[in-house]
């Protein structure tokens, strides 16, 4: 065997501007083409689907109308359960990959842990959870869409409430409805529908999950992870592990499967998809973007000092990992965003390694253009972020 091929920053980089459509001629069409380069979008803030999409839109003006007709009309996006246990939403095609790949397992740990609850707190038993079960299911399906509140005026042991973890300093009252439909969710059985209010909103309605065929897991697990690479290779193990959330064995049952590419990076050794380890051009033009929190680019990674310098770290994300808005320049975080309360876009320029006028001209066009399709609307992102809070308060 010949040594490995290594593949530098400068290339990682060019990777990620055309795969993650984030360079100017590599935007997208339509939001189903976003997801489907970038495989899955963090969904556990709902604006930041859509901020994630519009970043990536050649035309960003229909990104709101556009995303809820995918997600909520002809469901070709599905907001899901996924990968560690985190809402994503996904390309319709892949819902079956996903649930079978990564939901299995944490759905059978779900609903043990339920019925553990539940029998700590003298709550009835899995045989009465199972009837519950059948009549909301029951109840979602005549409604097509339902609230919580809802289903319990169909079922009312919906209702029912147990002491979580008596006598712990986190001990806490769950409501049946509450902790049931996340299970069912995890088992994909439901998925989330439109939120009550506008885009921006956590408040959601369920409908039933859309029928999907049921796979073996471990093809399940190969074809994620193909998916993966071919979108974000070269990644390291470690990478695979965390954006996953497999066992290492798991991890390396599937780079075999698929015939993944061993390529030496920086970090050590990394993988790309067969037939992808040679070099890419990066785009034509140097590119800026403004991506929200949790988005997928800079979450893609467990290991990011090519794209992101530790010292950015402490101002960018929160106390538990999570990113928030971010100011790229051609394939590196070097700052971040935020909205302040009379919906003006604000950035900073944290590194200034490299930023000259044409960056930061690109970057102020970047912020207009978003101004341009938020409009009225205001965000605050869930997760907010030393240097977010601080922008955003002006």
């Amino acid at each position: 065997m010949g040594a490995q091929r290594y593949i530098g920053v400068a290339e990682r980089r060019a990777r990620l501007a055309l795969r993650q459509r984030l360079a100017g001629r590599a935007r997208a069409g339509t939001p189903e083409e976003v997801a489907g380069s970038l495989v899955a979008l963090h969904g556990t803030d709902p604006a930041t689907v859509y901020l994630a999409v519009g970043a990536r839109l050649a035309d960003p003006a229909r990104t709101v109308e556009e995303t809820e007709r995918a997600l909520y009309e002809d469901r070709r996006l599905v907001r899901m359960h996924g990968m560690r246990h985190t809402v994503f939403v996904v390309p319709g095609d892949l819902t079956a990959v996903v649930h079978a790949s990564t939901g299995l397992a944490v759905a059978a740990r779900e609903r043990a842990s339920l019925l553990k609850h539940m029998a700590a707190a003298g709550a009835p038993d899995a045989a009465w959870l199972k009837e519950v079960e059948d009549a909301a299911l029951a109840a979602l399906a005549r409604r097509g869409q339902a609230t919580a509140a809802e289903l319990a005026r169909d079922e009312p042991r919906l209702r029912e409430q147990f002491v979580y973890a008596a006598g712990k300093s986190y001990e806490g009252v769950h409501t049946v409805s509450t902790r049931l439909l996340r299970v069912l969710g995890v088992e994909g059985k439901v998925v989330r529908g439109r939120p009550l209010g506008s885009w921006t909103s956590s408040r959601f309605r369920w409908a039933l999950a859309p029928e999907h065929p049921e796979l073996d897991t471990a093809g399940a697990q190969a074809e994620l992870l193909r998916r993966w690479l071919a979108s974000c290779g070269p990644a390291t193990e470690a990478d695979l592990k965390w954006w996953t959330g497999w066992r290492v064995t798991e991890v390396r049952r599937a780079l075999a499967a698929i015939g993944a590419e061993a390529v030496s990076l920086d970090e050590g050794t990394g993988y790309v998809t067969e037939g992808d380890a040679d070099p890419v051009a990066g785009p034509e033009e140097p590119w800026a973007a403004l991506l929200p929190g949790l988005d997928p680019t800079a979450m893609g990674w467990q290991q990011r000092d090519w794209y992101l310098a530790p010292e950015l770290r402490p101002r960018l994300f929160d106390g538990s990992g999570n990113v928030g808005p971010t100011v790229w320049w051609n394939g590196r975080v070097v700052g971040g965003w935020a909205q302040r309360p009379g919906g003006e876009i604000v950035w900073r320029i944290l590194d200034v390694e490299g930023v000259g006028r044409d960056a930061l001209a690109a970057i102020e066009s970047e912020a207009e253009r978003l101004s341009g399709w938020l409009g009225t609307t205001r965000i605050t992102p869930r997760f907010r972020t030393p240097l977010e809070k601080e922008l955003a308060a002006g």
